[in-house]
């Protein structure tokens, strides 16, 4: 059967995408459908034909599934924040895991089960942060709202049920405000006026809150008389910034952020852990979920007070400052300035005195920490939803932790990466999924990877019997003599390079059973750096002296 567009047909819905499209087979022709769940029979009208799949909607629906449920929400069918809205909690997690599991399988080529996800106790008003675009709607009405999916289009809709009900006030007032102050607004088809978007950041623990204006004139006559009327209103704000954004782009925040009123920060506890915040920081938006993330990453992690923990992509420190009392040393990397500046504070105000933090991309931190020869023996590493370039996996592994925990927002780069981990050296031991944005199609999951015990490099058959072994000799097995060294230096040594030591200290009394049968044998010797390692691990098992 041919299928074509502007035609409709009877479907059931068998899957549903992590974007909450609902996936349907029309004689084996895929089609998605948005707003559908598991179970729905409907008639659908197809509005886009493609050579592998096809887009439809919904004309008449049938028999509904029994996830369905009343949205709480008039316009999350326009706005491109909730996929969920439509299904049950219990239904949503179902289909988070199965994404997870199917990303480590289908990518990864990983055939474990991930651990029962993890839901949110709140499936409402959990965000600690919201950015509403702001704009001027057909009748020249300044409004705020959230982008229609795939658009830079503005659904107005100050209030969502996402975020602390709190925000819905303070962003209608802002908008009063910034019209009473005849301060413009920013028009992207003519890439003129002001204000691009109100930022708002809420300390749980605290109450705390930022104001941030997003602008894109950094000179915004008004603001101080702004900042003064929303603060009297709202005295839980206790910081009011502006930030500069002059680019076209999609980056919602510029480089460069002000001070107008208050302080450049507010003040949460995360896992104990007193820490600022300030507009351009990375934190992450569900606090009781983070720390119920963090707890398992540094769970997965098994510290020991002598292990040197390394904190990749660690934003204002939350994960690596929890876990700096269970280890002998905490360094911590980050590119973005402020937060490392925030990172450094944190740790003082905590009286943490075993945390280092750089400011740098991983690349260029761990050349650092490999030419001053610091290698941790864990690694936390939570990159951006793009995942880890390949420069960046070769250098986790240059370091050959023990134990690598990888915290992520997108399971597909997961996967993708601990598949390039997996092949060099380390085993996925249990991965958990995580969901800390409810009714979103986004879920986080926590990898723990443990390195692999060295490969053995012989490449000629040992036939045991053949070997007149000393007491000496049988102190150690080849293994154990390179898993010393490994341990220790994180250094690789071949049974070959063992073999040639052993018989330079004549432990081996006959010609080293790995020297070629045929002639004239180009066989590498050990380089002598390695030789000074073979003979301290066979100082260590008391094989010479």
């Amino acid at each position: 059967m041919e299928i074509k567009k502007n035609l409709e047909y009877e479907v059931e819905i068998t899957d549903v995408t992590s974007e909450g499209n609902g996936v349907a087979k029309i004689d084996g022709f895929t089609v998605f459908i948005p707003n559908t769940a598991v179970g729905d029979k409907a008639i659908i009208k197809v509005v886009k034909v493609l050579k592998n799949y096809g887009y439809g909607i919904v004309t008449e629906l049938i028999t509904p599934s029994e996830d369905r449920v009343i949205s709480d929400c008039s316009v999350y069918k326009k706005c491109g924040g909730c996929t969920f809205k439509h299904i049950s909690y219990e239904a949503e997690l179902k289909l988070k895991q199965k994404t997870v599991y199917d990303c480590f399988k289908r990518i990864g080529g990983f055939d474990i089960l991930p651990k029962e996800i993890i839901g949110s106790n709140k499936s409402s008003h959990y965000r600690n942060k919201a950015q509403y675009p702001v704009g001027k709607d057909d009748n020249g009405n300044i409004v705020a709202g959230f982008f229609a999916k795939r658009s830079h289009r503005i659904i107005p809709s100050e209030s969502c049920s996402l975020q602390p009900e709190i925000f819905s006030d303070i962003v209608t007032d802002t908008l009063t405000l910034i019209k009473d102050n005849d301060i413009s607004v920013y028009d992207e088809t003519a890439h003129k006026g002001a204000i691009r978007h109100i930022y708002l950041r809420y300390a749980e623990s605290t109450g705390e809150i930022m104001l941030c204006l997003v602008s894109a004139v950094k000179k915004l006559s008004g603001i101080e008389n702004l900042a003064s009327q929303i603060v009297k209103k709202y005295p839980q704000i206790k910081s009011v910034m502006l930030n500069y954004n002059p680019e076209k782009t999609n980056v919602i925040l510029g480089k460069e952020s002000y001070l107008v009123y208050g302080k450049e920060y507010i003040t949460d506890i995360m896992c104990g852990i007193r820490v600022n915040i300030s507009a351009q920081a990375f934190y992450q938006v569900n606090k009781c979920q983070a720390e119920i993330l963090y707890n398992k990453a540094i769970e997965y992690a098994s510290l020991k007070k002598g292990d040197i923990l390394l904190d990749l992509y660690c934003g204002i420190g939350t994960i690596g400052l929890s876990a700096a009392d269970k280890v002998k040393k905490l360094i911590g990397v980050e590119i973005i300035p402020q937060a490392i500046k925030d990172a450094k504070i944190n740790a003082k105000q905590n009286d943490i005195q075993n945390a280092e933090f750089l400011c740098d991309d991983c690349k260029g931190a761990v050349k650092t920490l490999l030419s001053k020869n610091i290698k941790p023996d864990v690694i936390i590493i939570d990159p951006p939803r793009k995942g880890c370039d390949i420069e960046v996996i070769e250098a986790l592994c240059d370091f050959a932790p023990k134990r690598i925990v990888m915290v992520s927002c997108n399971p597909a780069t997961a996967a993708r990466d601990c598949k390039l981990l997996s092949e060099r050296g380390y085993k996925v031991v249990e991965y958990t999924p995580v969901d800390m944005f409810p009714r979103t199609g986004h879920v986080e999951t926590v990898v723990q990877l443990v390195r692999k015990k060295p490969d053995t490099y012989i490449d000629i058959t040992v036939d045991m019997d053949e070997l007149d072994l000393t007491s000496s000799e049988a102190k150690a097995t080849y293994d154990e003599i390179k898993d010393y060294i490994f341990d220790k230096h994180r250094v690789k040594v071949s049974s070959l390079y063992v073999a040639q030591v052993k018989q330079k200290h004549g432990i081996i009394e006959r010609d080293c059973y790995n020297n070629s049968k045929k002639d004239n044998p180009k066989q590498p010797q050990c380089p002598p750096e390695k030789v000074t390692l073979i003979e301290e691990a066979l100082r260590h098992f008391k094989m010479i002296p």
